[in-house]
């Protein structure tokens, strides 16, 4: 009888097993509707599996379902009260939510996300996301109801203590959003010169962007291509050059380069190269270039609204 128990279990494991792999690859997919479907759908037969909830929760917080992903999350908290990823992610739900009621209602919600991420350090004392998002939750939260830049930057010299490229990066972004640009220039270089990832390089592109400083913007990105060697940093090089106006030649020549080697790993489709090459020749007045390549853009994806604007531009130089 055990053996004919043991027989009927493994298939059983196995589709429980290929559910939850379906899911995740789903949800890496971005295709967060049909994952919902499908995990929903397994757990009504198997409503205490931890994993499948924490996928359900996954599914509903990447649609910003935030209701919904607090429901599952506060359901792995009270499956598994020791594990520190489940308070952070039950944390993580609150906090967005949050962010989206009116100030009087987040009053009530901002100690229980507080308490959730202090629980999370607590059982994890190097959990670095938990940091993170004690960081951008009271960077984002209005003063009236207990935003504090002091408050983030204690968050973010404990992250400096466990990695201090983190460290360096929340202090940028805190700094950025407090409107002190030189401070944050200045610790997402340290940032740099510590970690040197292309997330760093990206943090500080990002931030010369909005600053209006194309040129450094450019030149970091060249900085970063040269330890990366990504083809896609040709596209970003063309790009702000082609919307700023500046360094056009050099513009051109990336975005010829990304269409040459690109692949879908890149990311950015090759009718938006054509778009900004597009633009770079209109700048220079080359109307037939620039048509030539606008007309390849629209080809490739005949709904980009811009593109067909861009066109018109051209079609009066």
């Amino acid at each position: 009888m055990k053996k004919i128990c043991f027989l009927i279990l493994i298939p059983f494991t196995m589709y429980s097993q290929n559910v939850v792999q379906e899911t995740e690859f789903l949800l890496d997919k971005k295709k967060y509707e049909q994952a919902e479907v499908i995990i929903e759908d397994h757990l009504l037969e198997n409503p205490s599996d931890p994993k499948s909830i924490e996928l359900l929760g996954d599914a509903y917080a990447y649609q910003s379902k935030w209701d919904e992903a607090i429901e599952q999350y506060k359901k792995l908290v009270a499956l598994s009260p020791d594990n520190a990823e489940f308070h952070y992610k039950y944390g993580g739900a609150m906090g967005m939510k949050a962010l989206e009621v009116n100030k009087v209602t987040a009053l009530f919600m901002i100690d229980d996300v507080e308490d959730a991420f202090l629980q999370a350090i607590t059982l994890d004392k190097n959990h670095i996301n938990a940091r993170w998002a004690l960081v951008e939750y009271y960077v984002q939260l209005p003063g009236i109801i207990g935003g504090s830049v002091s408050k983030s930057l204690q968050y973010a010299n404990e992250l400096e203590a466990i990695s201090k490229v983190d460290g360096y990066l929340a202090k940028g972004y805190i700094y950025e959003y407090d409107d002190e640009p030189e401070l944050a220039e200045k610790y997402y270089k340290m940032a740099i010169e510590t970690g040197g990832s292309l997330t760093c390089y990206e943090k500080l592109t990002a931030f010369y962007e909005k600053q209006k400083q194309p040129e450094h913007a450019i030149q970091n990105m060249e900085a970063s291509q040269k330890k990366h060697h990504r083809n896609a940093l040709h596209y970003q090089i063309g790009k702000v050059a082609a919307e700023y106006n500046v360094q056009l030649d050099k513009g051109e020549a990336c975005l010829q380069i990304y269409l040459k080697n690109h692949s879908a790993e890149d990311g950015v489709p090759k009718a938006w190269a054509h778009y900004r090459l597009a633009q770079i020749y209109k700048y220079q007045n080359n109307k037939d270039l620039a048509l030539d390549h606008i007309d390849q853009a629209i080809s490739e994806l005949p709904k980009i609204k811009v593109f067909k604007e861009e066109k018109s531009l051209i079609l009066k130089l």
